[in-house]
């Protein structure tokens, strides 16, 4: 088959087996792709506490609660697991919408990885619920080192999904075509 030309943006194989051509992802580049990734968690993390922030003050100034000194808006936001559950729900929605949406977070993209299924697909959304649910915030990674074979975290198991290095020019490609 023809490359594809600027008016014909048919790719000369199917996306499946592209996808299935590239090698799995080493131990040390998903813990690169990762501390990215914490840094960009942190930030999220920060703007959703922020938001968080305004529910007690409102509630304050309608006086439903009584906020002084001694008692802040933190104080009453840390006293109900449901703060801790909100910002788990905020982190767990940040990787199933990339995983689900490109197959890449920001960290992946910097190092060229990128999770996909089996065949080679992009992955469902149950794929990516199931993946952050059994990621053990990316312990299930340390799996890889003991797999030598197939080098599959606990997660891509679990997932039956898996995590590849691409080529550079791949990642540019998946790049441009999610914008």
């Amino acid at each position: 088959m023809t490359e594809p030309t600027a008016l014909d943006d048919t790719p000369p194989r199917s996306t499946a087996q592209i996808h299935a051509s590239f090698p799995s992802a080493s131990f040390l580049r998903r813990l690169a792709a990762m501390v990215y990734d914490l840094l960009v968690a942190v930030a999220i993390l920060m703007l959703a506490t922020g938001l968080a922030l305004i529910l007690p003050a409102v509630l304050n100034h309608m006086d439903v609660i009584q906020l002084s000194e001694d008692f802040s808006a933190a104080d009453w936001l840390n006293q109900t697991p449901l703060f801790g559950i909100y910002l788990l729900s905020i982190l767990a929605a940040f990787f199933c919408w990339f995983w689900w949406r490109s197959g890449q977070t920001v960290g992946m993209r910097a190092w060229r990885l990128k999770v996909q299924q089996r065949d080679g697909s992009r992955l469902t959304k149950k794929q990516a619920v199931i993946r952050v649910l059994t990621c053990a915030f990316g312990l299930g990674n340390l799996w890889v080192l003991v797999d030598f074979k197939n080098r599959r975290a606990w997660h891509d198991y679990a997932a039956n999904t898996e995590l590849v290095t691409l080529s550079k020019e791949a990642n540019q490609l998946y790049y441009w075509k999610e914008l």
